[in-house]
């Protein structure tokens, strides 16, 4: 099967439609407020309506609590949530019930021991995604960082997974080579600084990772 690619942190029609022209199989869109790639429920609302039935529509949320995902829920559709933060395998069970779409759990990895985190989310997550550990203090995700990806050799944690972390147009097809790897989630890579998308970065990624 040929791998399916994500595109992370579309805030802009012109990255979404760029995104879909690129077939891409999915369309991230981050609600994180410290993050420069952060929408509005406002925001969210437009840009999920325009990308239905076009593109798989993924929120990337971190701790999210029940209000903000009731009201989310109520003016923006998604298909599925990403749970970048620390939730555990229950929490993200309580989420997928209350949206009722399928929850994604990112895993940060720097060691071996934290992709065999994994296999507690195998009854309440339906995808796991492993990212690059981000340092104390930072942004969990869409800083470039990449770790080893030799760690995920022979991997088997009993369901559907990806790779995301310092992705890009240059290195995707390595990386796929390496781990055999479903999916592949880029953000940083396909931008021309954070948060603004570049149209050709996305076409060349997306071309990438189809011919790897």
């Amino acid at each position: 099967m040929a791998v399916q690619i994500k595109i992370c942190g579309i805030r802009e029609d012109r990255a979404l439609e760029a995104v879909i022209e690129a077939k891409a199989d999915f369309g991230g869109f981050i609600f994180h407020q410290s993050s420069p790639r952060n929408l509005t429920i406002s925001e969210a609302s437009r840009l999920t309506a325009l990308a239905e039935d076009r593109i798989q529509r993924v929120g990337l949320m971190v701790n999210p609590n029940d209000d903000f995902l009731c009201e989310l829920a109520a003016h923006a559709s998604l298909d599925a949530v990403q749970l970048q933060g620390s939730e555990s395998p229950e929490r993200v069970g309580q989420i997928r019930e209350l949206l009722g779409v399928r929850a994604w759990k990112a895993i940060a990895v720097a060691s071996r021991e934290d992709i065999l985190r994994a296999e507690a989310y195998a009854d309440t997550a339906d995808f796991i995604l492993f990212d690059a550990k981000t340092p104390p203090g930072a942004l969990p995700g869409g800083m470039g960082l990449r770790f080893d990806w030799n760690l995920l050799k022979g991997l088997d944690v009993g369901l559907p997974w990806g790779l995301a972390g310092g992705l890009n147009a240059d290195n995707v097809a390595e990386a796929i080579r390496l781990t055999r790897t479903p999916l592949v989630d880029v953000c940083s890579g396909t931008e021309a600084a954070p948060g603004i998308k570049d149209v050709d970065k996305i076409a060349a990624f997306c071309k990438a990772a189809r011919e790897a």
